[in-house]
């Protein structure tokens, strides 16, 4: 099995333990990932194997470019995500990992931390964000790249260690900014619309130059660094043929793995697991 294989694998396990919460009658630990972005907030849980056992998202707007806006928000959704968890599982979840885009500073990390603290957990790990999505893509070398809501974070990777990290802002947010003006829309409404894949060809043009870009984000941060491969990630990369779009700016294979959204909170709950093997 391929690394791409097994990410796909295990993210469609993921998938599956949210659509169809299941009783967890085994004695083993569990470890949850708190992922807060800009647009959802995802919990992922994983056992002491690594195998996906539960999640929960929900839309929110308590964060913003990786700081958190809403702080008491925040707090009151991840302790209501957990106790839907919990009552679905029937077991409590103690421990958990967070993560934080790239380039944020030490406060806001710690902000991020309190969040889940304050909702019950107890947070053995902090990561950032690409470095947390390779738990789940085993990646060795190349880029993994997140682009969720409000940035797109970059971790280079060589014979399996990240190298360097960056994080600049834009990302879905801005995708939909732009649809918004061309559009006259909403923003909330725009938001549930991209969320319908069948109205991605249409929305194409009007935000390609975004996709443009990010993709000259990339660029600029993994030139000389001899990248071959590029992982994406992240909310904003469930667009389809942003891969596409990517891949013809680079010049370079583009990776994107099947729900990218899922990637990170899972990647966030094996890191939390890591702490312990």
């Amino acid at each position: 099995m391929t690394n791409l294989e097994y990410a796909n694998q295990i993210i469609q396990e993921f998938k599956e333990k949210i659509d169809h919460p299941q009783r967890f009658e085994q004695k083993k630990k569990l470890y949850t990932g708190v992922d807060l972005g800009t647009a959802y907030i995802v919990l992922a849980v994983v056992d002491e194997e690594g195998n996906p056992i539960a999640g929960a998202m929900r839309f929110a707007q308590v964060v913003k470019d990786g700081l958190v806006v809403d702080y008491i928000g925040a707090v009151d959704i991840v302790r209501e995500l957990k106790a839907k968890i919990e009552d679905d599982l029937g077991v409590e979840l103690l421990t958990a990992g967070v993560a934080y885009p790239p380039g944020t500073s030490k406060g806001d990390q710690k902000a991020i931390s309190y969040v889940a603290e304050a909702a019950g957990f107890e947070v053995v790990t902090t990561l950032d964000e690409p470095t947390a999505a390779n738990n789940v893509l085993k990646a060795t070398n190349g880029a993994v790249v997140d682009i969720g809501g409000g940035t797109t974070g970059i971790a280079i990777l060589k014979d399996g260690k990240v190298t360097y990290v960056a994080d600049e802002p834009t990302g879905g947010t801005h995708f939909s900014l732009v649809i918004s003006g061309a559009r006259k829309l909403p923003f909330e409404e725009v938001e549930k619309l991209k969320l319908d894949q069948t109205k991605h060809s249409e929305l194409l043009p009007a935000i390609k130059p975004v996709i443009q870009k990010v993709a000259s984000i990339i660029k600029s941060h993994i030139q000389d660094r001899n990248v071959q491969k590029v992982y994406l990630v992240g909310g904003t990369s469930c667009f389809t043929n942003i891969d596409k779009i990517i891949e013809t700016e680079l010049g370079l294979a583009v990776i994107k793995p099947k729900n990218p959204l899922l990637v990170t909170p899972l990647g966030i709950a094996l890191g939390a697991k890591k702490v312990y093997e």
